[in-house]
């Protein structure tokens, strides 16, 4: 019997739309360039609701605050020749403006906003299978109060 225990690797992602558009990010991966949802791993000590809003910021130069879930997702993918299952809690809410100055996280190439048809459309790009999948949902209506994430205290350390 293998002593490892099995670690699913936990992401978040921003489903941000305005005005029938989606913001997405377009980065640079080993497999060329990729759309996604702005989105990262969970960092530490930080909420699923506070590792969105810190990579949403990170990757698209503004300021997020999550309103509601979207929804939780897994998935499989080869990253490296490695099987990987990824973990993903989707939030939607309020994006803030732009900040000045600000560059963008390695590895992004520019931010854009695309249409749902767009987006579909574009599936060869998307880095993750999980990016259409969570934008259906939202569109779908799909909202659960962040209050579902129950984060301990002892989180914090």
């Amino acid at each position: 019997m293998n002593d490892l225990r099995w670690k699913p690797n936990v992401t978040v992602a921003a489903i941000i739309e305005k005005d029938g558009r989606f913001l997405l990010v377009e980065e640079q991966t080993a497999e060329g360039l990729k759309l996604n949802s702005p989105a990262g791993h969970l960092d530490p000590g930080e909420s699923p609701a506070e590792g969105c809003a810190r990579e949403t910021l990170e990757e698209t130069a503004h300021a997020f605050t999550p309103t509601a879930l979207v929804g939780i997702y897994m998935a499989r993918a080869s990253v490296r020749g490695e099987g990987l299952t990824y973990m993903r809690f989707a939030f939607c809410g309020e994006l803030g403006e732009r900040e000045r100055g600000r560059s963008l996280d390695h590895g992004i190439v520019r931010t854009l906003w695309m249409t749902p048809d767009e987006i579909r459309a574009s599936h060869a790009r998307h880095r993750s299978p999980l990016l259409l999948q969570c934008m259906e949902d939202y569109l779908r209506g799909a909202r659960h109060p962040l209050g579902l994430i129950h984060v301990d205290p002892s989180l914090r350390g």
